[in-house]
């Protein structure tokens, strides 16, 4: 593996650990949903959690849960301690997936850096959605919409890109 492709890798680690920030489990899902890849073959492919039809339906089915979740009013701000440690977990876990794609094994680096990741993309995303919904007066489901999107979008691009 090149210099190059490493710090690529990289990367795309911290990338998703901020989209987890955003959404969680989205990350994980697209990842699940991308696990026949031949440009993503790595170790995470023969993990339960992705190996398994189970594993991967739980992992969807987790990330559509939490786009509607987000919308409900008794849901917790994401920059809870309890909202952040679960988008650090899912952060970590979609960073050393992602890291074990090369021919050097950057797990523990991408971990480090998708949990890094998922704690700014958590403080960011909620200045940005408090700010965006003060700003245009849309209802924040409205904005939670584009949210989501974003997120999605995102996390397919930096899953897919080669």
């Amino acid at each position: 593996m090149s210099k190059q492709h490493e710090q690529h890798t990289l990367v795309r680690t911290l990338v998703l650990g901020i989209l987890s920030g955003g959404r969680s489990a989205t990350p994980l899902a697209v990842l699940a949903l991308n696990h026949d890849r031949s440009s993503l073959k790595g170790s995470w492919q023969d993990w339960k959690v992705f190996s398994t039809p189970l594993g991967r339906g739980l992992l969807v089915a987790s990330a559509v849960g939490e786009l509607i979740g987000d919308k409900l009013p008794m849901t917790p701000n994401r920059i809870s301690p309890a909202g952040l440690v679960g988008r650090i977990g899912s952060g970590a876990l979609v960073g050393a997936a992602l890291g074990t794609t090369g021919k050097r094994d950057l797990r523990i680096e991408g971990a480090i850096l998708g949990g890094v990741g998922a704690i700014v993309g958590s403080f960011v995303g909620w200045g940005a959605r408090k700010l965006v919904g003060a700003t245009t007066r849309l209802p924040d489901p409205v904005v939670a919409l584009a949210e989501d999107a974003a997120t999605i979008a995102g996390s397919v691009k930096v899953i897919t890109a080669d």
